[in-house]
């Protein structure tokens, strides 16, 4: 299978994962104490979590999309598809641990560090 089709298939999975989360979540959204109240840290994190399958899906969407326009087999290339990958893979679970263990926050790096690396080698395939 090539780079950018696991990007495809992460990105519908995520997607997918947005909407179950989400009706997860909705379960209790009535609920104004819920894990702290609607601005505690914990609940933060957990709509960051649930927000974020959706947005790195959609980000790996449009990767698979930009991606006819990268020379699909350059490592450049690859280590894009590499970097939103690992981005998307690591974010949602890093504010769900993160939610609980807030010493843990360092974790952030991976997923951050990864998805601007993605971003970064993207649009420099692309002006090259």
């Amino acid at each position: 299978m090539k780079a950018a089709e696991l990007n495809l298939i992460l990105a519908w999975i995520w997607i997918a994962l947005g909407f179950l989360s989400g009706a997860l979540l909705g379960l209790r959204f009535d609920d104004e104490k819920w894990r702290g109240g609607y601005a505690s840290w914990v609940r933060r994190l957990y709509r960051l979590g649930h927000i974020s399958f959706f947005g790195l899906g959609v980000l790996n969407l449009m990767f698979f999309f930009t991606a006819p326009e990268l020379g699909r087999s350059t490592p450049l290339f690859r280590a894009a598809s590499l970097g939103f990958f690992i981005g998307a893979l690591t974010m949602p679970p890093c504010c769900f641990i993160a939610a609980h263990r807030p010493a843990w926050k360092p974790l952030f790096a991976l997923p951050v560090t990864s998805l601007v690396t993605g971003a970064f080698i993207t649009v420099w395939l692309l002006i090259i």
